[in-house]
């Protein structure tokens, strides 16, 4: 059952981010270059136990293309992760995966994410709950290097212990949030400190595109990568593909389409103009064009300053 072991290495992971790897996106980045697995936005454990369920279950929304999809879910309560990891295995997603490395205040004030690091026996007991909620489902976790400090040699041997399928180490702690340049070299740490457990080590942070994960592999040992903000605005970024600019207005205007039909019911259109940013840049006009699309207010808005654009182009 563990897709894990099965992918090839070295592997290649699209990251979960929040407000950016919705349901359209991730269509849009499996049609023109599919990373080896996909995850989901992450989720409340605690909100798919409650009254407000339905509001969250459009960010669990997937398509067969996207296989292996791992679902990633939040929280602190290990009842709680139990019973939400049970319908992450009813709605037949290829593994679930457990935050434990957000440094978002709202999470942390949560004891979720990243404070997690600071209650090792909460963590390994929320790994325990995922396994019992979702026996048929690997169970990763995603996590940092430590709170203020590179704590691997004690933080890492807690999760070891509790054997998940992988682990992802976003190479910061959480002081650091993004805020400077990831460190690799506790990757490599990580891929010592894993030798042996048979648990995957996939590294993450400051990855610009395939040529650099691979350089960044071969450097720390690591099983597989995952990328995170490469892919604003580069739907192509796992297929090594450059775009012409009517390739990528073509695309950003699909991507348009699908997040209005997919979720324009539950979501802000102003989630769009973060892709617009990405997707209008590095080419002449791009600026003055990108200006425009921050102004739309829906479909019609943007379909008309692309074709616009377009003619300006021929």
């Amino acid at each position: 059952m563990n897709f894990w072991h099965k992918l090839p290495k070295p592997f290649f992971i699209l990251a979960p981010m929040a407000n950016v790897t919705d349901a359209a996106f991730r269509r849009i980045i499996a049609k023109y270059g599919r990373p080896d697995v996909f995850y989901t936005e992450f989720v409340s454990a605690d909100g798919l136990c409650s009254i407000g369920k339905d509001n969250l279950l459009i960010d669990l929304k997937y398509s067969s293309a996207e296989r292996p999809i791992v679902a990633q879910l939040f929280g602190s309560n290990p009842e709680k992760m139990r019973e939400a990891a049970a319908l992450i295995q009813e709605l037949g997603f290829d593994g679930l995966d457990i935050n434990m490395g957000c440094p978002d205040k709202n999470v942390m004030k949560q004891k979720a994410g990243a404070a997690l690091i600071k209650q090792p026996d909460v963590a390994r007991a929320l790994i325990r709950a995922a396994k019992a909620g979702a026996p048929k489902l690997p169970i990763s976790v995603k996590t940092r290097l430590g709170d203020t400090k590179n704590d691997l040699g004690n933080w890492l041997p807690v999760l070891l212990e509790e054997k998940p399928a992988a682990i992802i180490i976003h190479a910061r702690t959480r002081k650091e949030m993004s805020k400077v340049p990831a460190h690799w070299d506790a990757v490599k740490q990580a891929v010592d400190l894993a030798r042996g457990s048979g648990v995957l080590i996939i590294g993450n942070g400051d990855v610009s595109d395939l040529d650099d994960a691979r350089e960044k592999i071969k450097q720390s040992g690591c099983d597989g990568v995952m990328l995170g903000r490469a892919i604003f605005g580069n739907p192509w970024l796992f297929k090594k593909k450059v775009p012409a600019v009517k390739d990528k207005l073509k695309v950003m205007l699909e991507h348009t389409k699908l997040f209005d039909k997919l979720l324009g019911k539950s979501k802000s259109f102003h989630i769009m103009r973060k892709h617009y940013k990405a997707y209008a840049n590095g080419f002449d006009g791009a600026k003055d064009l990108r200006i425009k699309l921050m102004t739309t207010e829906n479909v019609s808005d943007v379909e008309t300053i692309v074709k616009n654009y377009a003619k300006h182009l021929h």
